[in-house]
């Protein structure tokens, strides 16, 4: 598994988290990343090492995502980027466990 160059765009990613495997499980989801997906995945990495990703709420975390990318749209805009919910299918492409809450069908995911 390549090693990822934590100096470069994803200071924040996962120790095991390399840009291949995200690039590999978005294509069997469907979706070919742009710099519009690596900027969600950056920002779920960064948030995620800046507070107890154990500990976080999915509505924490919808609030700081809509709020990062508001100019752009948020969180409709992120919808558009990842369909299966931009934080259970951007956790996942992200290589970050999704905070509790964000699979259930009615929320952070779709149904």
């Amino acid at each position: 598994m390549p090693t990822l160059d934590r100096s470069g765009g994803f200071p924040f990613a996962p120790d095991n988290w390399n840009e291949e495997e995200a690039r590999s499980l978005a294509g069997e989801e469907g979706i070919e990343l742009s710099e519009d997906h690596w900027n969600e995945l950056r920002a779920l990495q960064e948030y995620c090492s800046r507070h107890d990703c154990n500990k976080y709420s999915v509505r924490e975390l919808h609030d700081a995502l809509d709020e990062k990318f508001h100019d752009q749209g948020g969180y409709k805009f992120l919808y558009r980027l990842f369909p299966g919910g931009p934080i259970a299918q951007g956790c996942k492409l992200a290589g970050l466990e999704p905070p509790s809450g964000a699979i259930d069908r009615g929320f952070g995911s779709v149904v």
